[in-house]
């Protein structure tokens, strides 16, 4: 039998993944397309502050897809996830080699999303999103059990 939380990856993560490979190819579409557009949706971004309300945030999408250009590489590394009635949420790494303002540039960041059920699908209703830390100490800590 399959469980919740596995029915809710399963349908998910695909088009999940698929919408940021879009964005970081410069196509903001898809990622729009699996976020809720009904309040509250919320983006605490790596390069942005707090956005609050679809306009917002769908403006930040267009932004950042409108910086990159090219997708080198790209693994989500999924750490946990949960999912019970209408709410989930994933934490995770994404790990990229991008194309940004005509750089490569590779990094990786933390990411922890909220999905809420909307009509029978999933949508991403917050994402946090943060660059690891280059403090060694930080490293360590994260490595102790």
């Amino acid at each position: 039998m399959v469980s919740e939380t596995e029915e809710f990856l399963g349908g998910t993560l695909p088009r999940q993944l698929a919408a940021e490979h879009a964005l970081c190819r410069g196509d903001a579409g898809p990622r729009s397309g699996t976020w809720s557009q009904r309040d509250p949706v919320t983006l605490f971004g790596a390069a942005v502050p707090i956005r609050r309300g679809w306009d917002q945030v769908s403006s930040t999408f267009r932004w950042l897809a409108s910086r990159f250009s090219d997708l080198r590489d790209y693994e989500f590394e999924l750490l946990a996830a949960g999912a019970s009635g209408d709410l989930a949420y994933t934490v995770g790494f994404e790990h990229k080699t991008v194309v940004t303002d005509g750089e490569p540039v590779t990094y990786t960041l933390r990411v922890t999303h909220v999905y809420r059920r909307e009509d029978g699908l999933w949508k991403i209703a917050h994402r946090h999103g943060d660059h690891l830390s280059h403090d060694p100490g930080a490293r360590e800590h994260r490595s102790a059990p």
